[in-house]
């Protein structure tokens, strides 16, 4: 059975396609969790309310953690609460993006 850990960890390898920078780094995934049922449900913001690339960021999540040992479905659920800020990006991506 696939671990919230792994999940992350695939995740991690999920870049922005605006940005190119992961998802977990730009501090866009606020959770991920799986059940014994196997079924994922990921907690996720965009930069900013407008954003149109929603579409474009799922389908890369549900294709990579849908193929993780024991999982039988992926839910990705879009929240702006709380609102995603420059706070939430890791040290590295900071650097990255020049800050």
């Amino acid at each position: 059975m696939t671990t919230k850990k792994e999940i992350e960890k695939v995740l991690d390898t999920i870049p922005d396609p605006e940005i190119g920078i992961s998802l977990m780094e730009l501090g866009l995934i606020y959770n991920c969790a799986i059940d014994r049922d196997g079924k994922v449900e990921i907690l996720m913001t965009l930069t900013s309310v407008g954003c149109p690339l929603f579409d474009e960021i799922v389908a890369p999540i549900e294709e990579k953690i849908g193929v993780l040992p024991g999982v039988t479905k992926v839910t990705v659920n879009l929240t702006f609460e709380p609102p995603w800020s420059i706070d939430k990006v890791s040290d590295n991506a900071k650097a990255l993006l020049g800050f």
